[in-house]
């Protein structure tokens, strides 16, 4: 019996919501999407929130609450949209947003915002959210969560895949061909986070669109070879990290030890940085040699990201996850309206083989809006 079920989510990137409304009958088909942007003022919080500062339970409950509104503002403009009446969809997978990730402390611990009673109550829908901390508290990292929905909707019986998430975080799952065998999962280190916060630093902008800023600069050797030092890179999986690590105090400290790069210069170094450790880690796979490999998220639309990824990964097909079936833009949004769905049928959501966690478990909290 089909089911319609809503993912919604605010990246690492803090632009805006996605929404996407998705049908399961049983497998899912994305039936239409919405982007809803956050207000300034309310971005502008969260990115603060997302480093430690003073006043920050206040502040987090305050932006917990407005988040909330806006996370159901995006789910009932999307409703609109499709003229979808709110009683037919089973429920909401909202991730909320993440201001702070902190896998290896002791203990190690996440916390995501976007208070899921609100937005059960101004939808009148169910919402399943918090769906990171059951896989911490069985000794996993809580994430990367999307490789189940990857393996579910993107595994071939002919050839090894892997799918390249590039959000303000970067992350990776490896498919390797066939039904059985193991997959690997894990944070490569940032994405756009950095070029993003070098653009809104350097230029007022919010991005380097298609990476135009990247691609008139030159990369500096030395500042390249000085992020690629941190012990990150090195660390075996299962690892994730945040844009709490990746900040603009990491930036900082890389460049007091260079003289005076130019603007452009950082940006490119920067790309290479993202590009450089997502193909170093695709070419440490111990089982694959050529594997497809498909992008998403917002990187898959940064050209210069794009085509530096085919040069450093010669012998493999690059691709957006379009050609295989889903657009870029909407495939984490589709993969917690399905963890939605398993959560509503009591079926595993996690891959303990990706997050470090004892056993497969039934993953977030269920909030209904009566």
């Amino acid at each position: 019996m089909a089911e319609l079920y809503i993912g919604a989510l605010s990246g690492t990137s803090i632009d805006g919501i996605d929404v996407a409304l998705v049908r399961f009958a049983p497998g899912p088909e994305l039936i239409d999407t919405h982007f809803h942007t956050l207000p300034g003022s309310l971005r502008e919080q969260l990115l603060r929130l997302s480093q430690p500062g003073d006043n920050e339970i206040d502040a987090m409950g305050n932006a917990d609450v407005l988040l909330g509104k806006e996370f159901a503002a995006a789910v009932n403009a999307l409703l609109a949209k499709t003229h979808t009446d709110p009683t037919r969809i089973r429920a909401i997978g909202s991730h909320g947003q993440t201001i702070r990730h902190r896998p290896q402390n002791d203990p190690c611990f996440t916390l995501q915002i976007g208070d899921p009673n609100v937005i059960a109550v101004e939808t009148g829908i169910r919402v399943v959210a918090d769906f990171r901390r059951k896989d911490i508290a069985l000794g996993g990292q809580g994430a990367p969560l999307v490789p189940a929905f990857h393996d579910a909707i993107f595994r071939s019986r002919q050839v090894d895949r892997v799918i390249v998430n590039i959000g303000g975080i970067a992350n990776l799952t490896v498919l390797p061909r066939g039904q059985f065998s193991p997959i690997i999962g894990f944070d490569t280190g940032p994405g756009n986070t950095l070029l993003d916060a070098w653009c809104q630093k350097m230029l007022g902008q919010p991005m380097d669109k298609d990476g135009m800023l990247a691609a008139r600069g030159r990369i500096v050797p030395a500042l390249l070879q000085s992020m690629l030092t941190d012990p990150y890179f090195g660390r075996r999986p299962p690892k994730t990290t945040g844009r709490e690590y990746f900040s603009m105090d990491w930036l900082n400290h890389h460049l007091k030890a260079i003289s005076r790069p130019g603007v452009a210069d950082v940006q490119a170094t920067l790309l290479a940085l993202t590009v450089h450790t997502i193909a170093d880690a695709i070419k440490r796979l111990p089982m694959l040699k050529t594997p497809e490999i498909y992008i998403c998220g917002g990187g898959a639309h940064n050209i210069a990201v794009m085509r530096s990824l085919q040069v450093q990964l010669p012998e493999s097909k690059v691709d957006k996850t379009d050609v295989i079936g889903v657009a870029a833009d909407w495939v984490e949004a589709m993969a917690f309206a399905w963890l939605a769905r398993q959560r509503m049928h009591e079926q595993p959501g996690n891959l303990p083989i990706v997050t470090g966690a004892s056993r497969p478990t039934v993953l977030g909290s269920v909030y209904l809006p009566g």
